[in-house]
Parts: structure tokens; C-alpha cells; sequence
């Protein structure tokens, strides 16, 4: 027969599970986060460093020299980004579950 402490101590540990994942969840959009404004920060550095290059150009080849180089580069760093962020999201969604997966193991 359950009784009242087996309830408390089941909702307790659902809790308890509760927390363990939003914590895993908030530390992995924190690095999320971090990592965006980092990826940011350097693509209008590399921006502006283009456009710089740009500016002091004495032909239109030099001109499509930079532009090009700049949009490879741009393009290349992007999908870089991307598939570390998938990453990254695969991973906070791995280490939220892992408390739940703990509980529901020592349930079974």
C-alpha cells in the first residue's frame, strides 16, 4: 500500500529531477549565449575589416578580390557556426535528460 511519505518522497524526487534539468538546461543556454555574442562580435570585426580593405582599393579587380575573399570567409565561418550551435543544442538536450533518464532507470 502506498502511503503519504511514498507520495512525498516521489514528488520530492520529481522535483527534485525538475530542477537538476533546468539547471543543465540554463547552463547550456548560457554557453549558447556566450557563444553567439562571441560569433558576432567577430563577424563585424571581419566586417569591418573588409570594408576597410574595401575602401583603400585602387581598382574594381582589387574590389572583387576583397568581396570575394570576404564572403568565402563569411559564408565558411556561418556554416561553422551553425553546426557548432547544432551541436551545442543536441548537447543541452542530452544533459537535460540525463537526471529523468537516472530517475526513470531506478524505477524500472
Amino acid at each position: 500500500m502506498i502511503g503519504y511519505e511514498d507520495i512525498q518522497k516521489a514528488g520530492q524526487n520529481n522535483f527534485d529531477t525538475a530542477v537538476k534539468s533546468f539547471g543543465e538546461v540554463n547552463k547550456g543556454v548560457q554557453a549558447i549565449a556566450s557563444e553567439v555574442t562571441d560569433y558576432t562580435k567577430k563577424a563585424i570585426e571581419d566586417g569591418t575589416a573588409a570594408f576597410e580593405k574595401l575602401a583603400g582599393v585602387k581598382s574594381v579587380e582589387q574590389a572583387i578580390e576583397v568581396q570575394t575573399t570576404y564572403a568565402k570567409k563569411a559564408y565558411e565561418d556561418y556554416i561553422s557556426q551553425v553546426s557548432k550551435l547544432g551541436e551545442m543544442y543536441a548537447d543541452v538536450a542530452k544533459e537535460a535528460y540525463k537526471p529523468v533518464e537516472t530517475v526513470i532507470t531506478k524505477n524500472s
